[in-house]
């Protein structure tokens, strides 16, 4: 198993222990799109209460990635689906939040 596919089973353990259910392909195409910030510490993970980290997820994954029209309704659901994974939860990794999205807006067509 290459480090890729350990990070999709690592990440996939956490949607289990999250009870955050998930389609494996489609996840697995979301991840490979991060490209190699999912093996970057700092960038691995989003923090939803960061305003410039939720202006970051808008623009280059919602308005950028799946060239979706700017919504003010976008900051909000960030911030939801960071809020579904938990409050005290400190690793909100970004390759689960930018699934949760995909599926929260019915983005699948675009993988």
């Amino acid at each position: 198993m290459n480090k890729f596919e350990e990070k999709v089973v690592f990440y996939e353990s956490i949607m289990d222990q999250l009870n955050i259910s998930y389609e494996h392909d489609l996840f697995t195409k979301v991840t490979k799109g991060l490209g190699p910030s999912i093996f970057k510490r700092d960038a691995e993970c989003v923090s939803s209460s960061d305003e410039k980290e939720v202006f970051t997820v808008r623009n280059n994954f919602l308005i950028g990635k799946l060239g979706l029209e700017d919504s003010d309704t976008f900051d909000q659901l960030i911030k939801e689906v960071a809020l579904r994974m938990g409050k005290t939860n400190r690793h909100k990794y970004r390759a689960i939040v930018y699934y949760m999205l995909v599926k929260e807006l019915g983005q699948e067509s675009k993988y």
